[in-house]
């Protein structure tokens, strides 16, 4: 292996895009890109200067020129797709969320653990410099004692019933493609919930279009997320203590400004940072550096932490009456 890991990218969708133009414009190594089209594949080769083009995902798999493989396709292929490339010995980024279900990712989790292999969640938010001092702050207790987080993800996406966020065959719904990011945020805040309170509201086609959920911790800690697909809202963020809060900025779960303002309403500290690109280069620099030192578990995200989130999301689900098909 060389200095820097060898990417591959499985899948030519539009997440693809995002990530790869990252990867390129901050100056990964990427090597492959596959796709079930051999001329998407050749497409997207072209567009993004990658020196090769498989027609098939066991292609991709058994390239020995690729480490490390971006897996971006939709959420109910991820489990097929990152045993095929655990399989094979290349360690993988799976887009979030992770999986459908912690039965899925515990899957991979065994897998990647059995073979000595890298497998991680590509929440790219946790990441992201603004999340960074977020963290230092709170673990100086600038904050006092964190007692609450606030924060939506709501977007007005299309009705289309075959649009891939309205198709419950393809795990649509609000909950785990925009519902993701809050609930993996409060997790980052205060762990697993002690007790959980959901409710929805839900497009014809059976998938979701409202979650709202309510988690609670030890010592009376709440955490409040709203996710939605039908209804845009302003995509901020809150965590408050007994001493101080911290306001983020929309959109707050990408690369953005936040306050840290104390209980007399003072600002005692504003943070902004240019990041080049979207910032999704940040989450693949995290899997660089695990590597490297050979912390496979992960560290900001560990991986038995993105099973568990799945298995968040699974109770929601079961509190909202929201099954996928096969399940």
């Amino acid at each position: 292996m060389t200095d820097r890991l060898r990417w591959g990218i499985l899948a030519t969708g539009g997440i693809a895009h995002l990530m790869t133009s990252d990867l390129v414009a901050n100056g990964f190594d990427v090597r492959a890109v596959a796709s079930r089209r051999p001329e998407a594949a050749e497409a997207f080769a072209a567009e993004f200067g990658i020196p090769t083009a498989h027609g098939s995902y066991e292609a991709l798999a058994a390239d020995p020129d690729v480490d490390i493989v971006y897996v971006a396709t939709p959420h109910p292929m991820h489990v097929e797709n990152a045993l095929l490339l655990l399989e094979s010995g290349k360690h993988v980024l799976v887009e979030k969320p992770f999986t459908l279900n912690a039965r899925e990712a515990a899957a991979i989790a065994g897998l990647a653990k059995a073979r000595g292999l890298l497998a991680m969640e590509a929440m790219w938010t946790r990441y992201l410099p603004h999340m960074e001092r977020i963290r230092e702050l709170i673990a100086d207790g600038a904050l006092g004692e964190v007692r609450t987080l606030i924060a939506d993800h709501t977007q007005r996406i299309t009705d289309d019933p075959t649009h891939r966020l309205n198709a419950l065959e393809l795990g649509g719904g609000a909950l785990l493609d925009l519902g993701i990011y809050p609930v993996s945020f409060a997790w980052d805040l205060f762990g697993e919930p002690e007790t959980i309170q959901a409710t929805a509201t839900f497009k014809p086609t059976g998938a979701d279009a409202q979650v709202a959920t309510i988690f609670g911790y030890a010592g009376g800690r709440v955490a409040t997320t709203l996710s939605a697909s039908d209804t845009r809202g302003p995509n901020v963020a809150t965590v408050i203590g007994t001493e101080a809060r911290i306001d983020i900025d929309a959109v707050w779960y990408t690369p953005t400004s936040f306050r840290l303002i104390d209980s007399d309403g003072a600002v005692v500290e504003e943070f902004s940072q240019e990041v080049n690109g979207r910032g999704m280069h940040f989450q693949a620099e995290a899997a660089e550096r695990l590597v490297a030192s050979d912390e496979l578990g992960g560290d900001v995200l560990p991986l038995d932490e993105t099973v568990a989130i799945m298995g968040t999301l699974d109770r929601v689900r079961e509190l909202i009456g929201l099954r996928y098909p096969g399940e």
